[in-house]
């Protein structure tokens, strides 16, 4: 028997995760001993966290972070071929979503190696679902350019394809500079242009809200460090 890859959910902040996940998580993890992970300090305190009984000095962690080289990361999967089951966790919400676990999944297709995708909270989805726009037709565009000028090109670009293509826009990022997206949100788009902000998701401050352009102008939310989606649709 070959082992199997499994694709394990992890929370998107410091909540309890059986609040978020199915018991199934909970039953893989106290299973496996060999993860794929990016951050091993991290990974091993959501383990513990979930699955308090398993003993720590039992798992094997391979590192998949910026530092890990490709040569090293194709033999992460080796000992599938011994019978033995691997976990591939990301930093946060589900793996291989705007996460450099895609790779391994890649790998184990390659591999001929089943590839078993859990369920578990992804910011990207439940801020789509939440946010009342086109959900029948919507893309993914990860972070916009940094460059400020590039930046509101790339937004107005965002906004045309909405309209041309009745398709909802998504992007994210970078907690810190979520107050300099917003703002320049609210210079770039048509006034009745909807945009929606959802950030911390599935926490206790948990903030979703769509509204047109014009009327995001009298809103402020909280963005700073917290994790955000946002989406236009025109």
């Amino acid at each position: 028997m070959i082992g199997k890859l499994y694709l394990i959910p992890t929370t998107l902040g410091d909540t309890e995760p059986l609040e978020v996940m199915p018991l199934s998580v909970k039953k893989v993890i106290e299973e496996i001993d060999y993860y794929i992970v990016e951050n091993e300090k991290s990974a091993r305190k959501f383990i513990k966290k979930i699955a308090p009984k398993k003993p720590q000095p039992s798992l094997q962690l391979m590192l998949l972070d910026k530092y890990a080289e490709e040569i090293e990361t194709t033999k992460y999967l080796d000992v599938c071929k011994e019978g033995i089951n691997v976990g591939l966790l990301s930093e946060a919400g589900v793996p291989a979503i705007a996460d450099p676990g895609a790779s391994i999944a890649k790998l184990a297709h390659e591999k001929n190696i089943r590839v078993v995708p859990l369920v578990g909270p992804s910011s990207i989805l439940m801020a789509m679902m939440s946010s009342g726009m086109n959900g029948q037709n919507f893309a993914f565009n990860g972070y916009l350019p940094i460059d400020k000028s590039e930046r509101k090109k790339t937004i107005k670009e965002l906004e045309k394809i909405s309209k041309d293509k009745n398709q909802s826009q998504i992007f994210i990022e970078t907690p810190y500079r979520n107050e300099k997206m917003l703002a320049d949100l609210k210079a770039t788009l048509s006034p009745t242009t909807n945009l929606c902000i959802a950030a911390d998701i599935t926490l206790p401050s948990e903030y979703i809200k769509t509204f047109m352009v014009k009327d995001w102008k009298h809103q402020q939310p909280d963005l700073h460090k917290k994790p955000a989606i946002f989406i236009i649709h025109k």
